[in-house]
């Protein structure tokens, strides 16, 4: 049998590695826990997304409790080499697995750090367009102008161009009116005038523009392009359409449209 003074021999160096491996283990938590606070409130003070926040969190800390365990187990003369190339192919396979899903994922990651737009923005993506209602990991949600929701995959929207109607204050809107030939031409200039310095939603600065800008086929076209409100756009490019038609009937001036003719050869009878 073995002596007292044997079996101190060697459970003494195996009791000392628990005791390390128990103290690695749990002063590596408070470390863990201390850097992932610390990460969490520097990404909250650069005004990060709450969503993103917590992701970020909680992968950190994933990443350092496996860090904290594998270590513990090497104390303990446990061979990691093997779990180190496990954790590794699984996570080799997931990704594999999941590649649409990543996509989403690292393009959400990009819309929520960049921001190229933000919650009840109206803007065009991925051949939708909608007011944003929600900006999360792997979607977004839209609302259309007819009230439906729509969900799009955040891959989609940042891998093409997205065109952000709210970014700015203000916004130029472009419209054309034509009249005939025969019309008086400064008459129609003039009523276009009045009607955009009559608007009190049209900007000063940048300073409306109005001019002739075509000589069509069958009439003579105006440019007009007003700056308004981001806001007033839909409302005042109805609203002046409608007041340029009624004001043109009034004064007589013809807004053309297209015609067709068509001869037909004279009978032999």
């Amino acid at each position: 049998m073995l002596e007292f003074s044997q079996i101190k021999l060697l459970v003494l160096p195996f009791a000392i590695q628990v005791v390390v491996a128990i103290a690695i283990f749990v002063i590596g938590r408070w470390v863990a826990k201390w850097i992932v606070e610390r990460v969490r409130k520097i990404l909250e003070k650069a005004d990060r997304a709450p969503i993103l926040v917590n992701f970020i969190a909680n992968i950190l800390s994933a990443l350092l409790y496996l860090v904290i365990v594998v270590a513990a187990l090497g104390q303990l003369g446990v061979d990691t080499t093997s779990l180190v190339a496990l954790v590794g192919a699984a996570g080799l396979a997931v990704g594999l697995a999941l590649q649409d899903s990543l996509k989403n994922f690292a393009a959400g990651v990009m819309l929520v750090v960049f921001r190229p737009f933000k919650t009840g923005h109206f803007i065009e993506a991925a051949g939708v367009a909608g007011v944003v209602e929600k900006i999360e990991i792997f979607s977004s949600t839209l609302r259309t102008l007819d009230n439906r929701e729509i969900i799009v995959p955040n891959g989609e929207i940042y891998s093409g161009p997205i065109t952000n109607a709210s970014a700015r204050d203000t916004r130029r809107v472009d419209m054309m009116f034509g009249i005939g030939y025969d019309d008086d031409l400064r008459k129609a200039k003039g009523i276009l005038q009045s009607l955009i310095d009559d608007d009190e939603r049209v900007l000063k600065d940048p300073a409306p523009f109005l001019a002739v800008g075509e000589l069509a086929d069958s009439s003579v076209n105006f440019l007009v392009r007003p700056w308004v409100k981001a806001e007033d756009y839909f409302s005042f490019k109805c609203d002046f359409t409608e007041a340029v038609k009624l004001h043109f009937d009034k004064e007589g001036i013809s807004i053309p449209y297209p015609q067709m003719d068509v001869h037909l050869p004279a009978g032999n009878g």
